[in-house]
């Protein structure tokens, strides 16, 4: 984890999710100063300002000018704050907390998704589904960076978001444990409703382009598809993992 390094998280949600969570060092937070008149409807800002206070944050009032000069064009709603890096683990961290864990993971691979707001919505969704985790790979992924957090209403904050050097290695490697891997793919010949989502289950969700490579396919033990009906054959990254993750979700339990 990168916690020398500090970036700038703005917006009311993912700043107060990002408080919440407890997972960030805060190094300054910025309101602006219209924030402090007490005949404004500021309940969601009321909150900040509790967990700030618990932690020992000090809030500094500013100029809109400030705010608009330190996020650079993001909509901000008049929050900003100097944080940590987004705490990200590795392989190995997943092995040592599911070592002595007697629930079976449910795990959501993202492989190649280039679009925040793609990214943002997945880890929303995947909270919501009770996914464990979520693994995305080194190289030619979006981060889990501010936009990503914006993207996803502050979630990203709650995640727990593993960086992996290499997808199908790593299908490998958990299989070995005794994952089961379903891709999802449009090609796929079993049908969303006809998959079993029970036990140590896998997710992967190929990218916006051009879907889940063919390496990867291959270590997947079986491709789903998600059944379509009129002119449009295909759907976004982001709803179509979303409808294959509630349908776990609801197999699940």
């Amino acid at each position: 984890m990168e916690n020398n390094k500090t970036e700038i998280l703005s917006g009311i949600h993912p700043v107060f999710e990002a408080l919440r969570a407890g997972r960030r060092n805060f190094h300054s937070l910025f309101l602006k100063k219209e924030y402090q008149r007490s005949d404004l409807n500021r309940t969601r800002i009321n909150k900040i300002c509790q967990y700030a206070e618990k932690r020992g944050l000090r809030i500094e009032y500013v100029e809109q000018l400030f705010l608009d000069k330190l996020i650079k064009g993001t909509k901000h709603q008049g929050i900003a704050a100097r944080v940590s890096y987004y705490p990200i683990l590795g392989l190995s961290d997943f092995f040592i907390m599911h070592k002595k864990s007697e629930n079976l993971p449910f795990v959501l691979i993202l492989e190649n998704i280039e679009d925040p707001h793609n990214f943002g919505a997945l880890i929303r969704t995947a909270l919501c589904a009770g996914v464990d985790c979520i693994m995305i790979p080194k190289d030619r992924s979006v981060s889990p960076v501010p936009s990503v957090s914006r993207a996803s209403a502050g979630a990203m904050e709650h995640a727990q978001i593993f960086k992996i050097t290499n997808v199908a290695n790593t299908i490998k490697k958990l299989k070995q444990k005794g994952a089961w891997v379903a891709g999802l793919d449009a090609s796929g010949d079993t049908t969303l409703y006809n998959a079993d989502f029970s036990g140590f289950f896998i997710l992967v969700v190929g990218g916006e382009h051009k879907g889940i490579r063919p390496l990867v396919k291959k270590e997947c033990d079986f491709l789903i598809s998600i059944p379509v009906k009129g002119a449009v054959n295909s759907l976004n990254a982001s709803v179509a993992g979303g409808i294959a993750l509630y349908e776990a979700a609801r197999q699940r339990g």
